[in-house]
């Protein structure tokens, strides 16, 4: 037997099969309505007493930085050994006050010992050399003197022969022939004489260049020898400046080589201000400018005198000179805190210094609507920066209120609301 299905009426129509296709229709409304008219930023529900909000202002812009600035010596010296030895003994601790040349520790080298030896016998050597070939050159030029006088002697003789051989060859009394040979022998005599003056003459000249010459390399062997006997006191490390004895890095016993860097001496009495300042800086720090500083009460000035260029772990440093009185009782290492005067200061959009800045670099800030109830991310512009304020040159206006503090637990959202 068939059984007669009732059909539904009223609302509960409205839960049949057929009424499905309306409900996605209706759906589908909705969601293109929630689309369109959906706000386009995300929002993020904060609590409002954990904030640091502040207002945007118009004022004076102080163009400075401030640096930890250490009080160094103005003269520091670097002890290192001209010769390298064993520390034999310390005479001076580190700290104390040194004169110039007190000596401060003396080194051993048996090494030096040995060549000082090997160099005063190779002297020795070279001065018996030149004495030998001084005396030889000495009983050369007796021979040649000797010869001199013997040849001169003879040409004298054969001269003599000579005139009387022509007097009888005119009268006829001898042959032509003697005569002849008495002239060829005359001739001869004064030629050997000739020659040996020559001779005597280019061996004086000889003699005297040759000991020059080894005059000055005994000479230089002298100087040399000097040399190295100064090696020897150079053993001695002396102070080489009056000052402090601020550091002696040895002990007794250890092997320093020459050069080695072992200690250091600082003046006393003339200081200077060495700071480390950030790389973001470097463009702008130059020598002249200007920094105040505070000590017991009283405001001191300081002028730059030398900015280094070469940058360290994102820092450079840079030399103070203390501009009028410097301070009395200071010691090195001690630190001040310096204000340094970048440039002139002006009037500007204001908003105070907070963490913000370190995950917006700048370029955003979430700012307060006018009734305070919810925080909107929008885009600004800062410029130069002090340890108080930003400069804000596009993107606020004074009296607007901003949030300052970080911004690491916000996200991505665009919107924040109390």
């Amino acid at each position: 037997m068939d059984k007669i299905i009732e059909q539904k009426k009223g609302w509960r129509k409205a839960f049949t099969r057929r009424a499905l296709p309306y409900w996605g229709g209706v759906l589908f409304v909705g969601l293109v309505l929630f689309v369109i008219f959906r706000s386009n930023s995300n929002t993020l529900k904060v609590n409002k007493e954990g904030l640091t909000i502040e207002a945007a202002s118009y004022g004076e812009f102080a163009d400075y930085i401030r640096v930890s600035g250490r009080i160094v010596p103005m003269v520091t010296i670097q002890l290192s050994p001209q010769e390298g030895g064993i520390v034999q003994q310390i005479l001076i601790e580190e700290g104390s006050m040194v004169h110039a040349g007190d000596p401060i520790l003396v080194l051993t080298n048996d090494n030096l010992d040995l060549q000082i030896l090997n160099s005063e016998a190779e002297l020795a050597e070279k001065e018996n050399i030149l004495r030998n070939t001084q005396i030889q050159m000495e009983q050369q030029k007796l021979d040649v003197r000797q010869n001199l006088l013997e040849y001169g002697t003879q040409v004298e003789r054969m001269h003599r022969t000579y005139e009387q051989q022509k007097v009888l060859y005119k009268e006829k009394l001898i042959a032509k022939e003697d005569y002849l040979k008495a002239e060829e022998d005359y001739q001869l005599a004064v030629q050997k004489y000739n020659l040996i003056r020559e001779r005597s003459k280019q061996d004086s000249l000889f003699r005297g260049t040759q000991i020059d010459r080894m005059q000055e390399s005994l000479e230089n062997m002298q100087m040399n020898m000097q040399m190295i006997r100064k090696r020897k006191s150079n053993l001695i490390l002396k102070a080489p400046i009056d000052g402090e004895l601020g550091l002696l890095d040895v002990v007794l016993g250890q092997n320093v080589s020459a050069g080695a860097k072992i200690g250091q001496i600082n003046s006393v009495g003339s200081y200077k201000l060495e700071a480390q300042i950030d790389e973001h800086y470097i463009d702008r720090v130059i020598p002249g400018l200007m920094a105040t500083y505070e000590r017991q009460g009283e405001t001191y000035s300081a002028q730059i005198r030398k900015v280094y260029p070469e940058v360290r772990d994102g820092k450079f440093k840079a030399d103070f000179k203390f501009n009028t009185v410097q301070p009395e009782k200071i010691r090195a290492g001690q630190t001040y805190y310096l204000n340094l005067q970048l440039g002139q200061s002006e009037e500007a959009v204001l908003i105070p210094r907070g963490s913000f800045y370190q995950k917006t670099g700048g370029k955003w800030i979430y700012v307060l609507n006018k009734e305070g109830t919810k925080a909107i991310k929008r885009e600004i512009r800062i410029g130069r920066q002090n340890p108080r304020f930003y400069e804000v040159t596009d993107g606020l206006e004074p009296g607007e209120k901003v949030i300052t503090s970080g911004y690491d637990a916000f996200g991505d959202f665009d919107v924040l609301t109390f």
